[in-house]
């Protein structure tokens, strides 16, 4: 076992968990001054937010008592920071923090000594500077001399008390130090004094010159621990954070030990870092902001921050005065964000974090008369359209439709805790995936965290307990002490002005309009233009036909194996040397199919005001529903430019030009239309139209053009560099637009809007062709209108562009426009410096001639091209004239030579009467086929480019290790069961477990049947338990080693999760990363919906990644539970190749991973959307030494296992994976064609014709492959990395990895290069550390023993004590052992107590399965859970929760029940308040759950049979439900029901306004009608009553006639004809409970009530 690596924190933790128990109660009762000492590890991320006490007794306007506060609310900050430890992170030494810290007001009674009669609160600047004293000196020196510039006079240096001892070395070598100044006010502000604004504007902008002028000084230096930082410079508040736990703040900074100390609010913040390594200025609160999140929008954010820089309105003269409040206010609201360098430090840098930027951004609005509440609504949005809770307050919604034009959102999962000394509050995203919870005690002292029960409080005392949901805020005037929740601050600010007055008469309209049916030109010059711009026949057999015919995108499947474009020798348009970048780990993607509600296409056009700055001009916008225009709609913009109209002046621009220029003609035309462009916004134009329409054949004969992406990206940033960008809006009109990847690149490269002319005429040519036509008329294709074909062309576009968008975790295009969200590769500087700047490109690449050559081999030139479109084959392969594809039919027929397989050999033709089972012999010259065939084939991957390059001589193959050694390190990839059928799966399980390797379930699940290992099978090698397979042998295992865990949670079982021996995390799939997995309908037959606990015939699509793995602090929680339920099995986290992944891969190191996979952007997939397949993700080679390298330099590398997959079909392959610093190898397709798969890239429909992919009987009988054939050619592959080795000198495989020195560049491979002679590999990996003599990183660390990784496996530390001592206690080992019975025990609990009750369902899963015990096992807790508390609960589990408890309650409930209640003496109203968090019975597959009081958001989602009871829920309950019934007596938020495909749901309707919530794509809902509804419903409401006391259900059964009409019966098609909705089938049994005492179904007959008896057995 590996240990967890207990922190300073932990092993105070486990030594107070073994005093005895008064010790405990003295140390608990003792105000909670040490609950730092009961608190977990430092494994996970980030903060828990405000605590505010005004001492007084709660009322609506909340009174002070203490003057500067007390000393009690720093040491309950404190105390709540220590409880959150298990959400942030240590760095390498295991000792550092990521970062902790608080923010509070100036402890005044502490700085006595700098203050006076005449200067009462002084500036304070909390300033972390160098440790070398000479250059320490030398800053302060200049810091003086700027603050005497500036008239505040300097009134001494405090250097801070502080402990270095209590560091951990990182933190230690690279810790600043720690000074506090104190200045006084200019006088020339003494009529300053009572809003102290002037000061406080003097103070922010002299700390930004201070910085400049360091630069100027050349007093700055790279090296870490000389950083000038200031964490605040304020009167009113001051910041104490660093590299630190929780735990270790107050010991370094020995201030917070003082009783001086004293505060009437403490934010506090606990990081883990994983945007960025941990620095000491990146630890948090910021200077205003505490942010718990990411900002998924931030390069687009920073861009438009810096485009507004440019456009300042004041000259640098005026900038000089620093003090005068007048002209402050000036600088901040007038000059936007001061880019004049020589002056003010830039605002906004990609080199700091996230949380740096925005908190940046929103300390100048709260500097420029924005409230601070004010600035983060602008910055941070709700998604206020169609929000029912926003019907009543028109202000509200009035102020973000202004603002929204104004500023592009900071999107991005966040809970954000803000103060500016004025007020203090906090505030969630729009989606609410962050955990924000408060209580309001009776003194009036509020308290605000991520985690509820950080601070002992007494339920007595508290009057009020809630929850932010998403968009919600909540806020605390300081001066006042009045407490505003979300519509009481929201509409206070809103309306401070007539935002619907501006709205209304200077917004102008574009909403979506009739298509035109009038044709550009005729068919033959469509066809030639079509050719022009690189459309190919695929693109409108598949795209076209699907997108125009069904408004969808073209699924497809199996991955791309074309060759990247900088490579192919075939002409490609710039898109596709662009990959859309994608959310993983760090920030979440979101859910565009079913959580679309918070998402918007909507843009603007024209002129955008200062943000800082509000007037009515700012509304002055042209506001578009749609990006994707059609003619209509640009005659309707075009009529905006007439003077009564608007007055907006537009420009249309040709991007045409003469093809005689030839291909070195590009580089004028782009510098004659950005000069166009600069001139025409000069002279006042606001919509900048860039074209590429021809007017007819001859035009299109004499031109070319400049490919829009290049042409959109070179105008966007020279009028950025002009300062003119934010004056007028983008508007492309091209033919060279028809995929969504298309629209993707040319929003996210500065375009405002699409009008995708040749799309367009394209689809009415489409449309019009006898074939379509034909098709309608025969019923294979939906038949429609010209205009319905253009409309759902467009939205297929949209709901593309949302997918996309989602996969970053994007809400908002509009924040999406112009954020470069892509890394390019294959393109050269010269094309980056051009149009992209800013964007990665790590290969180098083609120029701009090599741009303008490819675009003019796309020209039609003979009769043949100008009449027929060529079929450039890079979807589907096309023999002989189409692109490459790696995985070719001829390639497996030359592979299953080698291996001996005859796919005409199966079940269903001759198998039984063949000798071996048709298992040929294996041919090695058939292999040496096989490899040179993909050696000599044109070349596709990053790989194809690297030779190798031994530092030795050669040896003997006989001295390498052997095969069996190697293939130990072979892994199949992670194909499902459904994906996959039966036969397929079983089969690789079995040959992958047969050579030592590791074999992957996939999503989906397995059948118990796998479990135990083969000892039936003949001496034919079959066996009555697998019938279905051949060539078995006694001993083999069909079980796979890793099983997989996936966002559907299908089939994630206790006993799926016990049998395994690796658990792995699916965070994202090569073939399609940002986005779940999908199983067409036809796949779902009745096997695998048993597997999945679904309906079968119905399409399963699981949620991308973010319910429960939405940040990097809730993936280490998801793999605390992992090792919770199964500790001898380590947990991998599946992540795929993209710029970045080094730091992220950090994260998960440090979240207790014990294996990180990287998977390439070209894997195989059963089913995806084709632009997924072809635009999004990296080559591996790309992710996996970045990834190797920023663990190697980080410390972190000897911690995980890397494991690379994607393509790897050779040993060659193979041997470069491990140099870049792989130790484990995946092999997906390759290992389904070596089984007999054909590459007939069908997967998708349900049509495999040798049953690979198919679920169809027939089908599947045409399986060809036995487990033998899989061996043989894995046998192949470690051979030929055996000869590889020997070549190289190498005996040990091991000796091998890491080793990018025995790698270089083919000068061979580049020179077939046809494109460009731009690539180069050279920084790519030799960026990648040396490892050559340092091998330690190969081993377990020493603290873990030092041993093989692969036999060391991360334990949970003392967040799960609480779990060890339930399994250890004598009564429930009894229990356990004797199944029998109830037996009851009690336990306290906290919420640094995580996964509680996993362990111990791990113990009874592995004695008895999934059907637990046949006893009752009653436990009984007291106090405040933490997270996942009843994870993966079984039947005989009874836990009984008094209390409340944090997210994830009940996640993957088997059986068993959980009740959460709260105390019998809680002053609250327990119907109105929450007492569980979000997510809970997530993935839930049985079980009761009552819960007296209100949960959170996405209650339920994806449950599949358990049967819930709550008293009220947020937004997305029920979502992806496929079984079990959900009862809520209290409102709910919106979008109820969304993708909810089996199971019912009752909602008690109080405000009458319930319809408004549902999700009515899927579900219906009607009032209880049914006689079986009723009975179901009432009888779950007196087990509610019965099991927790609730008052709010015993008022509606005390009332059940008139209180039943109340409530909405939500039901899914697969349901409408069960007896609860129906009541049409007689004498059906009804389902009141998931159990039993005998944890049987407890069902009642139909149209019976509960006997007496019956009820005291079903609530038993």
């Amino acid at each position: 076992m590996r240990s967890g690596g207990d922190c300073i924190c932990e092993r105070r933790d486990k030594a107070i968990r073994n005093a005895s128990a008064s010790s405990l109660q003295m140390m608990i009762s003792s105000k909670q001054a040490n609950k730092s000492e009961i608190s977990s590890c430092c494994r996970i991320s980030l903060f828990s937010l405000c605590l505010y006490s005004p001492h007084h007794i709660y009322t609506p306007h909340l009174m002070f008592t203490e003057e500067f506060g007390t000393h009690k609310v720093l040491q309950q900050g404190l105390t709540a920071l220590d409880c959150m430890e298990h959400r942030g992170a240590c760095g390498g030494d295991g000792i550092s923090g990521d970062g902790a810290g608080i923010m509070t007001q100036i402890p005044w009674k502490l700085f006595s000594e700098y203050r006076s009669e005449n200067c009462p609160k002084p500036g304070v600047g909390m300033v972390f500077l160098p440790q070398q004293e000479d250059r320490r000196n030398s800053v302060k020196e200049v810091i003086e001399k700027v603050c005497e510039a500036n008239e505040l006079e300097f009134l001494g240096w405090r250097e801070v008390p502080v402990d270095p001892s209590a560091l951990g070395p990182q933190a230690r070598d690279a810790v600043p130090s720690m000074w506090q100044m104190f200045v006084k006010a200019p006088k020339r502000l003494d009529d300053d004094e009572e809003t102290r604004d002037g000061f406080e504007r003097t103070l922010y902008l002299v700390r930004r010159r201070i910085l400049v002028e360091l630069e100027k000084a050349g007093l700055k230096w790279e090296d870490a621990n000389s950083e000038t930082y200031f964490a605040s410079f304020s009167s009113a508040t001051i910041v104490y954070k660093g590299m630190v736990q929780g735990c270790v703040l107050p010991q370094f900074y020995k201030d917070l030990q003082d009783e001086d100390y004293t505060t009437k609010f403490v934010i506090y913040h606990r990081r883990f870092s994983t945007n960025t390594n941990p620095k000491w200025p990146l630890a948090q609160p910021m200077r205003v902001v505490g942010h718990n999140g990411e900002i998924n929008t931030l390069v687009g954010n920073v861009n438009w921050v810096k485009a507004r820089e440019k456009s300042k309105a004041l000259p640098e003269c005026e900038l000089e005065d620093l003090v005068d409040a007048e002209n402050t206010d000036n600088i901040v609201m007038m000059c936007n964000t001061q880019d004049v360098p020589n002056v003010l430090e830039p605002l906004v840098d990609l080199g700091r974090s996230d949380s740096a930027n925005l908190d940046a951004v929103f300390e100048l609005m709260t500097k420029s008369r924005h409230r601070a509440p004010c600035a983060l609504m602008s910055l941070v949005p709700t998604a206020y359209e169609n929000e029912p809770a926003l019907s009543n307050n028109p202000e509200i919604v009035d102020f973000y439709k202004f603002h929204g034009g104004l500023l592009e959102a900071w999107d991005g999962p966040a809970l954000l805790v803000y103060s500016d000394g004025k007020s203090i509050g906090a505030s969630l995203d729009r989606n609410g995936l962050r955990p924000a919870r408060y209580s309001i005690t009776s003194d009036g002292t509020v308290y605000m965290m991520s985690e509820t029960g950080v601070v002992d409080l007494e339920e007595s005392d508290i009057v009020q307990k809630g929850r932010l949901g998403p968009g919600q805020m909540i806020n605390v005037d300081l001066a006042t002490g009045e407490f505003k929740d979300n519509i009481a601050i929201k509409s206070e600010i809103a309306s401070r002005h007539p935002y619907g007055e501006w709205v209304k008469q200077g917004r102008k309209d574009v909403t979506k309009m009739t298509f035109a049916d009038d044709r550009l030109y005729d068919d033959a010059t469509t066809t030639f233009a079509q050719g022009t711009f690189g459309w190919g026949l695929e693109d409108i057999g598949m795209q076209i036909q699907d997108m125009a015919g069904s408004a969808k995108e073209t699924t497809y499947s199996m991955g791309d194996d074309a060759p990247i474009a900088v490579l192919s020798e075939r002409p490609h348009t710039p898109y596709n040397y662009f990959k859309q970048r994608f959310a993983q780990v760090t920030n979440p993607p979101i859910d565009p199919l079913r959580e679309g509600v918070v998402m918007s296409v909507a843009m603007t056009l024209g002129k955008k005001e200062s943000i800082y700055k509000v007037s009515e001009k700012g509304a002055r916008l042209i506001h578009l529903e749609s990006p994707v225009l059609n003619s209509n709609e640009m005659d309707r913009i075009a009529s905006f430019a007439e003077p009564e109209n608007g007055g907006f002046e537009q420009s249309t621009i040709s991007t045409r030009y003469s093809l005689a220029d030839g291909p070195d003609g590009i580089k004028a035309a782009i510098d004659a239309i950005c000069d166009k462009a600069v001139e025409d916004v000069r002279n006042g134009v606001e919509v900048l139209i860039l074209s590429d329409k021809s007017a007819d054949q001859a035009e299109l004969d004499g031109t070319t053009y400049i490919p829009p992406m290049i042409a959109v990206g070179a105008v966007h940033h020279r009028l950025i560099d002009e300062g003119l960008r934010m004056d007028t809006g983008l508007v492309i009109e091209t033919g060279s637009a028809w995929s969504t990847h298309h629209f993707a690149c040319l929003v996210g490269y500065g375009a405002n809007a699409v009008h995708p002319y040749l799309a367009l005429e394209t689809v009415k040519q489409w449309h019009g062709s006898k074939r379509t036509q034909s098709m309608m008329k025969a019923g294979k294709l939906d038949s429609t209108t010209l205009d319905e074909a253009q409309q759902n062309y467009r939205k297929a576009v949209e709901n593309g562009l949302l997918k996309i968008l989602s996969k970053m975790g994007i809400s908002l295009l509009s924040s999406y426009q112009g954020a470069q969200i892509f890394e390019a590769m294959g393109l050269g500087e010269e094309v980056i410096d051009t149009s992209f700047k800013g964007t990665t490109s790590r290969i180098g690449g083609v120029s701009l001639s090599d741009i303008a050559q490819e675009t003019a081999m796309m020209r039609p030139e003979t009769a043949d091209e100008k009449a027929k479109l060529i079929n450039y084959g890079y979807y589907k392969p096309v023999p002989k004239q189409g692109e490459y594809h790696v995985n070719s039919s001829d390639l497996a027929k030359l592979l299953h030579d080698a291996i001996g397989l005859d796919k005409t050999v199966s079940a269903a033709t001759n198998r039984d009467e063949a000798e071996n089972d048709g298992v040929k012999p294996k041919n090695v010259a058939n292999y040496e086929i096989f490899k040179k065939s993909l050696e000599s084939a044109p070349l596709a991957n990053i790989r194809d480019l690297l030779d190798f390059e031994s530092d030795r001589e050669s040896i003997s193959i006989d001295e390498v290790e052997p095969a069996a050694e190697i293939m130990k390190r072979f892994c199949t990839g992670a194909m499902s069961l459904g994906a996959l059928s039966r036969e397929a799966h079983e089969t690789l399980a079995i040959a992958v477990n047969r050579v030592g390797g590791k074999s992957n379930s996939g999503e989906g699940g397995e059948d118990t049947v796998r479990i135990k290992d083969l000892s039936d099978v003949d001496e034919k090698g079959r066996s009555p338990t697998y019938p279905h397979l051949a060539g078995l042998k006694n001993g083999d295992s069909a079980n796979s080693y890793i099983h997989q865990v996936a966002s559907g949670r299908f089939g994630v079982t206790p006993e799926f999760l016990t049998t395994a021996k690796q658990l792995e995390i699916k965070m994202a799939q090569g073939a399609k990363p940002g986005e779940g997995g999908q199983l067409p309908g036809p796949k779902v037959s009745d096997y695998i919906a048993t597997l999945r606990a679904s309906k079968p015939g119905v399409t399963l699509i699981s949620p991308p990644p973010h319910h429960d793995i939405y940040s990097i602090e809730d993936l280490a929680q998801l793999i605390h539970d992992l090792h919770a339920i199964n500790e001898s099995a380590g947990v991998s986290v599946k992540l795929v190749s993209s710029i970045g992944i080094g730091t992220v891969a950090c994260g998960v190191a440090k979240a207790q991973a014990d294996v990180i996979q990287i998977s390439g952007g070209d894997g195989g997939t059963g089913a995806s959307p084709l632009s997924s397949i072809k635009h999004a993700g990296m080559p591996w080679e790309m992710g996996l030494s970045e990834a190797h390298s920023a663990l190697l330099n980080n410390g972190l590398r000897d911690r995980v296992t890397l494991r690379v997959d994607g393509g790897i079909r050779t040993g060659r392959d193979l041997a470069i994976a491990a140099m870049m610093g792989a130790e484990e190898f995946g092999f997906g397709t390759i290992a389904m064609i070596a089984e007999g798969c054909v590459m007939a890239r069908v997967c998708h429909l349900n049509t495999c014709p040798v049953g690979v992919t198919s679920q169809k009987e027939e089908l599947r009988k045409k399986f060809p492959g036995t487990p033998e054939h899989v061996v043989n050619f894995f046998m192949f592959v470690a051979e030929e990395i055996r000869e590889l080795m020997a070549h190289l000198g190498y005996s040990k495989f091991e000796d091998l990895i890491g080793r990018a020195d025995l790698l270089k560049e083919s000068e061979e491979q580049l020179a077939r290069i046809a494109k460009t002679k731009g690539v180069s590999l050279s920084g790519f990996f030799g960026s990648i550390p040396e490892s050559k003599d340092d091998r330690a990183f190969l081993r377990a660390t020493p603290a873990e023993g030092g041993g093989l990784k692969d036999s060391v496996v991360h334990v949970n530390g003392g967040s799960s004590d609480l779990d060890r001592e339930m399994c250890n206690h004598e009564d429930v080992k009894a229990a356990i052992e004797k199944n029998s019975g109830d037996t009851a025990v009690s336990f306290n609990i906290k919420n640094t107590d995580r996964s509680t009750g996993a362990m111990l369902a791990g113990d009874i899963s592995r004695q008895y399965g999934n059907k637990g015990l046949d006893g009752n096992l009653n436990i009984n807790i007291f106090g405040s859970a933490g997270q996942s508390f009843g994870a993966f609960t079984l039947p005989g589990m009874k836990l009984r929760l008094t209390g409340e408890a944090n997210d994830y309650v009940g996640k993957g409930m088997h059986g068993g029940e959980i009740v959460v209640l709260p105390e019998a003496d809680a002053g609250f109203v327990a119907a109105d308040s929450s007492i569980v968090g979000n997510a809970c019975l997530y993935g839930a597959t049985g079980g009761d759950f009552h819960a007296n009081g209100r949960a959170g958001e996405r209650f339920c989602v994806r449950n599949s049979g358990a049967y819930a009871v709550c008293e009220g829920t947020g937004d997305h309950c029920c979502e992806y439900m496929t079984g079990g019934v959900v009862v809520a007596l209290g409102t709910v938020g919106r979008n109820v029901g969304a993708g909810m495909t089996g199971g019912i749901g009752y909602f008690y309707d109080e405000d009458g306004r319930f319809n408004e919530r549902v999700n009515e794509e899927i579900v219906k809902f009607q009032r209880v009608g049914s006689a079986a509804g009723e009975i179901q419903l009432r009888n779950m409401i007196e087990r509610h009553f019965e099991k927790t006391g609730s008052e709010k259900a015993e008022a509606i059964l005390d009332n059940w006639d008139e209180e039943k009409a109340k409530f909405w019966q939500v039901y899914p098609p697969s349901e409408a004809q069960s007896a609860v909705v129906s009541d049409t089938i007689v004498g059906e049994t009804v389902k009141v409970s998931a159990t039993a005492p005998s944890e049987e179904l407890c069902y009642l007959p139909v149209g019976a009530g509960l006997s007496p008896d019956q009820t005291t057995r079903c609530a038993d």
